[in-house]
């Protein structure tokens, strides 16, 4: 019983291990093939690394003969839009369904959690007809706007929210701190953990995002840069690798932050979903 006890931990260990290579390996596949050539990566049997990585022709068509970087900004530009808004609005939803009591307040909560099991898909056809007669397509909020409200980040803020005392908010009311001030001094600033990692998840989901952009930007200066990646193949028809040095770039914000912010990421959430 002891060995199989002191056994288990090397066992994640390498469970672990397997399940990261398992996740790695398309993006360090990608990254090897943005330095072959086309005829080096249509060789057989196929190789995982490139002859020289002083071949950077992909990399350089990319950067400076395609409008990647523009495809970049237009999803930088979103997602920190959308990420700033869905903060606000679900802490602010939240903070009404962990104080106020009022009639309907937990039917219209469950009602907001019933929403997640739909899926995306289902209402593209709805929002698209909404967009276009609100005349969004080809915009910013157009692409934008679909994305502002997150059950998820209600649930998440809602069960961080109660964890703050209630004794503490009257004692505030007392003082004659109102609700907004409550919200903005108190429950905010002890929620940081929270909004790091919900703020977070949300910039990369929102910059990973393919299927809405593709339906409402039609012009090639809006297009986002999942969208954006896939007009690689037009512009150099059947090149390969100038798609995946193409894809190894648009990678490095989304590694990057998960990189800095991972530790912040999973302990916010789990967190959040534990609290309350």
């Amino acid at each position: 019983m002891t060995y199989s006890r002191n056994l288990k931990p090397y066992l994640a260990a390498v469970l672990k291990l397997l399940l990261g290579l398992v996740v790695a390996f398309p993006i360090f596949y990608a990254l090897m093939a943005g330095f072959k050539t086309q005829s080096e990566f249509g060789t057989f049997p196929p190789t995982i690394l490139p002859h020289s990585f002083a071949y950077l022709d992909n990399f350089r068509t990319v950067l400076f003969e395609t409008p990647i970087l523009r495809f970049m900004w237009n999803s930088f530009f979103v997602a920190i839009v959308v990420t700033v808004v869905r903060l606000i609005l679900s802490s602010l939803a939240a903070y009404a369904f962990a104080f106020f009591k009022f009639p309907g307040s937990n039917f219209l909560f469950f009602f907001i959690l019933g929403t997640m099991m739909t899926p995306s898909e289902a209402l593209l056809i709805s929002n698209f007809i909404t967009v276009s007669k609100l005349h969004l397509l080809n915009s910013y909020l157009g692409i934008m706007i679909v994305f502002f409200v997150s059950a998820t980040q209600v649930f998440m803020f809602r069960q961080y929210f109660k964890t703050v005392s209630g004794t503490l908010r009257e004692a505030a009311f007392l003082d004659g701190c109102g609700d907004f001030r409550f919200y903005s001094r108190i429950c905010i600033p002890v929620s940081i953990p929270i909004i790091t990692s919900l703020g977070l998840s949300s910039f990369v989901g929102v910059w990973n995002t393919y299927l809405w952009p593709l339906l409402v930007t039609t012009k090639a200066e809006m297009r986002t840069v999942q969208v954006g990646i896939t007009l690689l193949t037009a512009h150099e028809g059947s090149n390969d690798t100038l798609v995946f040095a193409g894809i190894a770039v648009i990678l490095i914000p989304s590694i990057l932050f998960f990189i800095l912010f991972q530790r912040n990421m999973v302990g916010g959430i789990f967190n959040g979903a534990v609290k309350g």
